[in-house]
Order: C-alpha cells, then sequence, then structure tokens
C-alpha cells in the first residue's frame, strides 16, 4: 500500500463498502443489526501474523456505548511511530471522513505518541482510543459501587502515570493530542497521581478487611462460599440465576445486607463489574454464591491489580466454578480457559470446577469432541444450559461433593430451652439427619463444617457433661 512500501513487507485487509447511511447494516464488520450507541466508532486492529479479528473490539465498543460503523486491519510488524503503517494511517483517516466518525478504538496497547500521531494524522476532533482506555470507558460506567468506582479511579491512574511525562511534553509544545484530554500539565502532575493512588489503595484496603471480616462471618454462620469466574459474556450471571434460592435471599437479608436481589444477566460484555451475592439452593449444604466481573484476554498486570479487591470474592473462595462458553470453536474456547487460569492462577485459594455453558447450542457429538479436546485444561467438567436450565441438577451435586468435607456429629443433651436454642442453632448452622425425643433427652446427628462441629460441642458441653457420643 502507498506508504508502506520503505517499511517492510506487509499484508493490509480493509474491512469496508459503500458508505452506508446513519442506521445502516454494518456489512462491513461481519455483523448485522442497527448500530446503536450516540457515538460512531471505527474499529482498527494491528497484528504481527495471521489475520486480525475485529469481533471482539467491535463487542466491546458496543458495550461502552458506540456505534460500530466501519473496520480496518492490518498484518504487519508494529511502526514505532504509528503502529500501523503511515499508508494504513491514511486509510484509516478516509474511511473516518467516510463514515462520518467521532473516534477511532484501536485494539492494541497503543503508546501516547503513537495516539498523538495518529491523531494528527485524522480530521480534527476525532477521539483516538486504544483497547485498554476503552475497556476502562466500560468499568467507569458500569461502576455504581464505592469499590467499583475506587477500583475504576485506581486503573485509570494506573494507566495515566506512565502517560504523564509524555502529555507534558506535547503540553509544552502546546499540541493537543486526540486522546484522554490532554489539559494542562506540569512537574507536579506525576507526584499528584501517585498521591491519589496510594489515597485509593489505602481506602480499597479498608474495604477488603472488611469484606474479609463478612467472608468470616458468614463461615462462622455455616455457609460454604463458591465463586462464579470465567471470561466475560460466559453466561456466569444467568446460571447464578439458576442457581441461587430466589425465596431464601428475602430470609437471609438482615444477616447479610449486601446480598442482592437479582442478577444481570443480559447478552453483553462486562454487564457485572461489582459482585452480587445469591443463597444458592443445595440439598444439603448453605451456599453462597458470587457473581464477579469476567475475564478478558491480554489484560495488563496493573488492571488486573486495581480490580483485587474484586477478585477477592473469587480468591478467597471455598470453590470456583470457571463458567466457559462452550458453543465458541475449540481454539477460541482454550485461549478464554489459559485466559482464566492465568488470572486464578497465582492467588486463587480455592478447588476449581469446570462449567461447560449454553449447551443447548451445541450439535449432537460436539460435546463429547470439545471435552476431549480441552482435557488438558478443563479435566472432568459439567456440562450446563444456564438458559434453560439443562444440568443444572448435575451441578449442584457436584458442587456439594466438590466443597470441603464435612464432619459428622452426634449431641445427646437433657432437654432444657437452652437445649432447644441448640438444636435451633444447629439446624440453622449444619445438616440435621436426626432429631429425636426420649428419656427427657433430645438427640441430635449432623454434618458441618469442622469449624459448627466444634462450637455445638461446645455450646453441649455447657448443657451437661458428656453431650457427645
Amino acid at each position: 500500500m502507498t506508504g508502506d512500501a520503505d517499511r517492510g513487507a506487509s499484508t493490509d485487509r480493509t474491512e469496508r463498502s459503500a458508505r452506508p447511511d446513519r442506521g445502516a447494516e454494518r456489512a462491513d464488520r461481519g455483523g448485522g443489526g442497527e448500530p446503536t450507541g450516540d457515538r460512531r466508532a471505527i474499529v482498527a486492529k494491528r497484528v504481527d501474523a495471521g489475520d486480525a479479528d475485529l469481533t471482539e473490539i467491535s463487542r466491546l465498543a458496543e458495550a461502552a456505548g458506540y456505534a460500530v460503523v466501519g473496520g480496518l486491519t492490518q498484518t504487519r510488524t508494529e511502526d514505532a511511530a504509528f503502529m500501523f503503517g503511515e499508508g494504513k494511517v491514511a486509510e484509516l483517516r478516509d474511511l473516518v471522513r467516510e463514515r462520518d466518525a467521532d473516534c477511532v478504538v484501536i485494539d492494541n496497547d497503543v503508546g501516547p505518541y503513537q495516539t498523538f500521531n495518529v491523531g494528527g494524522k485524522l480530521p480534527e476532533g476525532v477521539e483516538v482510543i486504544d483497547r485498554f482506555t476503552l475497556i476502562l470507558e466500560i468499568f467507569g460506567q458500569r461502576a455504581n459501587t464505592r469499590k467499583a468506582q475506587l477500583q475504576v479511579e485506581l486503573a485509570e491512574l494506573r494507566y495515566e502515570l506512565p502517560r504523564a511525562e509524555a502529555k507534558a511534553s506535547l503540553a509544552k509544545r502546546d499540541e493537543r493530542p486526540g486522546f484522554m484530554g490532554l489539559g494542562e500539565y506540569d512537574e507536579s502532575v506525576e507526584r499528584d497521581i501517585k498521591r491519589q493512588i496510594s489515597e485509593i489503595r489505602d481506602e480499597l484496603e479498608s474495604i477488603a478487611e472488611k469484606e474479609q471480616a463478612r467472608r468470616e462471618q458468614r463461615r462462622d454462620s455455616g455457609f460454604d462460599l463458591v465463586a462464579l469466574a470465567g471470561y466475560t459474556n460466559a453466561g456466569k450471571s444467568t446460571l447464578m440465576r439458576q442457581l441461587a434460592a430466589e425465596l431464601d435471599v428475602d430470609e437471609n437479608e438482615d444477616r447479610h445486607p449486601d446480598l442482592a436481589r437479582t442478577a444481570e444477566s443480559e447478552d453483553m460484555l462486562f454487564t457485572t463489574l461489582g459482585t452480587t451475592t445469591r443463597r444458592a439452593e443445595m440439598e444439603k449444604r448453605d451456599v453462597l454464591l458470587t457473581d464477579t466481573v469476567g475475564f478478558i484476554a491480554d489484560l495488563p498486570h496493573w488492571l488486573v491489580e486495581s480490580f483485587e479487591s474484586t477478585l477477592d470474592s473469587v480468591y478467597r473462595a471455598d470453590l470456583v466454578l470457571l463458567v466457559v462458553d462452550a458453543s465458541e470453536p475449540v481454539p477460541e474456547m482454550r485461549e478464554k480457559l489459559v485466559t482464566s487460569h492465568d488470572t486464578l492462577y497465582e492467588r486463587n485459594e480455592a478447588p476449581i470446577v469446570t462449567v461447560f455453558n449454553k449447551i443447548d447450542r451445541l450439535d449432537p457429538g460436539e460435546l463429547a469432541d470439545k471435552r476431549a479436546a480441552l482435557s488438558g485444561l478443563a479435566p472432568d467438567p459439567v456440562a450446563v444450559s444456564a438458559r434453560t436450565g439443562a444440568g443444572v441438577a448435575e451441578l449442584r451435586d457436584r458442587v456439594e461433593a466438590e466443597l470441603p468435607e464435612w464432619e459428622r456429629e452426634r449431641l445427646v443433651v437433657p432437654v432444657s430451652d437452652d437445649a432447644m436454642s441448640l438444636v435451633s442453632w444447629v439446624h440453622d448452622h449444619a445438616h440435621v439427619d436426626e432429631e429425636t425425643y426420649a428419656d427427657e433427652q433430645v438427640t441430635l446427628a449432623f454434618e458441618a463444617k469442622p469449624s459448627i462441629v466444634s462450637r455445638a460441642r461446645a455450646k453441649a458441653a455447657e448443657l451437661a457433661p458428656a453431650s457427645s457420643t
């Protein structure tokens, strides 16, 4: 292409068609339907080899409220000045004009000077947004709690910190690159960013300590903690609605005031940003199920760290259900399993059960083939359809089987008001197999977590000696 010959061999592919009217079908990005959102975006991506896929970045842009009206890709080595070759940047400029776009969303980690250089080639007022800025924008839109808002702000500051020096240099030259609202910068900017990061981390640590105390309180109350994890849009929130015991939420509202009444389940990336905790409906055990933010590929370490407080709900659980969209091709499932395991690897403390979701979309025989192909990453997965409920009963059985083992106990205490209080307490915190009354004594056989059994023994010992057999 023109302008690229002096920068090495490249393979270019621009997805474009005749200029559509606003609201016209987006044939150029392989999807149908109407553009949604007030801002019109061109999506672009460069890869070193192979064909660049614009599907995910298009979905992310739509999740942020953009109408994707065009796409452009390039296969070549990275250009230090522009990310793309200069000829491809010229094509990008022409496509922006042709589609009357407001911004360009680049599915790469674009440096500050590259962003500035690309923005300088585009029509005035057209914004340049890279992948991570877009993700932060989505997070900002979905942050409805103080913790989520703090985590988004922390991620934004960590993203901004290495760019402060470059922005200051551009500001001194009185230039205005089209990214992240340059504003006025001076030597104090870096110090101010570091101060804000420190303050936010302190507040998040305080929140994390309170949440850890709440987790321990729940365990002391007899609850097992199960976390839903997985790639964004795998169907975690829909599965949570299948597993949750709707009526039991109200029963536990006073004991656990943060329990949410609903879990959103929309076909949209990052529908869940904060955490949603519900009581799950199990045969024997009292389980609290937490849904949290979905994973996504190629997230930098600083971004994952910024959401450490939210991910603690996964890291500190008793069991993790790793949900995977089984309707996707095996290579995509493999990539997303690897992304999820990488996110969980360093800090996760709980056993993991892989859940193949959306099996209602599979043809006969596909599930067995995918099980075999992914057995190394997903040994013995549970196959379900969160939409239809298929396989959910088997998943409940698997959850109870995989949770830490309970102890069996049998208590015999004299009948009294205090004994009745003990019986009531055991019913609230354990699974009672036997409760009989004879000879002025009550016999209670039950299964519970070891900590609950120890507390029950202590309570029984206060009533009468030798009350355990």
